[in-house]
């Protein structure tokens, strides 16, 4: 007999989730600085998006944009036993530096926020190697981890999410974005996308208690981000270096 549909359902969401906590201790997230290691990354991008569809093929074979040598912007290269499998671009908007791409694209509906002060991590740039995509279903949960890293450590209101309408479900019932737009294009790229959104400081107990992999210390999170001096941050920590580490993050392992 065929298992119940809602059955199917859960098989397909949980199972990636929980082999993704269990990948975790073979995933490794580095940062990604040097232009050698960035044109690795623009390369992973054009396989991705050429693989998928997203782009024109082009002679350069490299996806990049000025957002890429950005101060409010990481680029991070997920790399599972050693080989490169994801990467992601994490720009945080702050009064600082308001600027970020989805604050860009989807100025009508951010501006409103950036006005308000709203700190809001700004998720782009997500490929997956098309060779090991297939292989490893978790990909998507282990990189958009990265994402909530990054809500933790710069104390964020708003986590922001660009996707294909398509993706829209996945979002919304993983990590509870709320769509924001209908969709439109983004600069070089043939499909459109939209914005979607979670309200952080209202729905982190939530994600974290339904997906404690999630979760992540004090530790990792300055060991990821604290890199640059003053880069969109609220606040830094009183400690014998500079740090861009938000006071109310400034304390014991509580995510």
């Amino acid at each position: 007999m065929s298992p119940a549909p809602q059955t199917i359902v859960k098989q397909t969401i949980v199972k990636p989730v929980e082999r993704g906590i269990e990948l975790l201790d073979r995933v490794d997230y580095r940062l990604v600085e040097t232009p050698t290691d960035k044109d690795i990354i623009y390369r992973l991008r054009y396989r991705a998006y050429l693989n998928e569809g997203a782009i024109e093929s082009n002679s350069d074979r490299r996806i990049s944009d000025r957002f890429d040598d950005m101060p409010n912007s990481w680029i991070f290269g997920v790399y599972l036993d050693g080989t490169l499998a994801s990467s992601i671009r994490l720009s945080i908007s702050s009064p600082q530096h308001p600027l970020t791409p989805s604050v860009d694209v989807f100025n009508d509906f951010l501006q409103p926020e950036v006005d308000r002060g709203k700190v809001m991590v700004d998720p782009t740039r997500f490929v997956a190697e098309p060779e090991l995509a297939g292989r490893y279903p978790e990909l998507p949960y282990l990189t958009l981890r990265l994402c909530f890293v990054a809500c933790s450590f710069f104390d964020a209101d708003l986590g922001l999410a660009t996707v294909r309408p398509e993706h829209r479900t996945f979002y919304r019932r993983l990590f509870n974005h709320q769509p924001l737009s209908p969709p439109r294009l983004y600069p070089g790229l043939i499909k459109p996308i939209c914005l979607m959104a979670v309200d952080f400081p209202a729905s982190r107990e939530m994600v974290f208690t339904r997906y404690p992999y999630l979760r992540s210390s004090y530790f990792e999170r300055r060991m990821l981000f604290e890199r640059r001096v003053g880069a969109s941050a609220r606040a830094s920590v009183d400690s014998p270096f500079p740090s861009i580490v938000p006071k109310s993050l400034d304390r014991p392992l509580k995510s």
